[in-house]
């Protein structure tokens, strides 16, 4: 199992370029973006409009391979993946978007805020958020209140990490 995982990161990685698989061709500077990973159309829709609402562009992978190729290219503002996203079997791990994001170095991922949804944890249950490697959890029951959840995460992720963001930039690391 451990070698199929590493083997789709690794077969995306290895792929050659191919400027299809860019999700923008053009953004204008301090534009926001946002990755979607959500198979209900439902949720993706209530998600998606919120997201384009304040002012992300967002893309919408169909498979955890569409979502791996587009981060190859690009560095996401916003990553929201359902824990189910594109697993075919029930282990715990399979996901391999998050998978991704888990092994990404420090240095991108903090730059990253990266929501889970949820069918077993509660939203905002920040330990549990900690213990999955993600800034937030958002239980699939509260997706009507998701934008008022998101946008109290997002302004808590920016008054937690703005100074220290500042700093980076002042010695030069960013």
């Amino acid at each position: 199992m451990e070698e199929e995982k590493k083997s789709l990161v690794n077969e995306v990685a290895a792929a050659g370029y191919d400027a299809g698989e860019k999700p923008f061709d053009f953004i204008s500077a301090g534009t926001e973006t946002a990755l979607v990973c959500e198979a209900d159309p439902a949720i993706r829709e209530k998600i998606t409009k919120t997201l384009i609402d304040i002012g992300y562009h967002v893309t919408e992978p169909a498979s955890g391979r569409e979502a791996l190729k587009s981060m190859r290219f690009h560095s996401y503002d916003l990553v929201i993946v359902n824990e189910n996203f594109d697993r075919t079997d029930n282990e715990p791990g399979s996901n391999e978007v998050l998978n991704y994001l888990q092994n990404l170095a420090a240095a991108a991922r903090r730059n990253i805020f990266v929501v889970l949804l949820s069918d077993n944890y509660r939203t905002m249950d920040n330990m549990m958020a900690f213990n999955k490697s993600v800034n937030m959890i958002i239980n699939k029951k509260n997706i009507d209140d998701f934008a008022a959840i998101i946008q109290r995460g997002l302004a808590d992720n920016n008054a937690f990490y703005g100074i220290f963001k500042e700093a980076l930039k002042k010695l030069g690391r960013v």
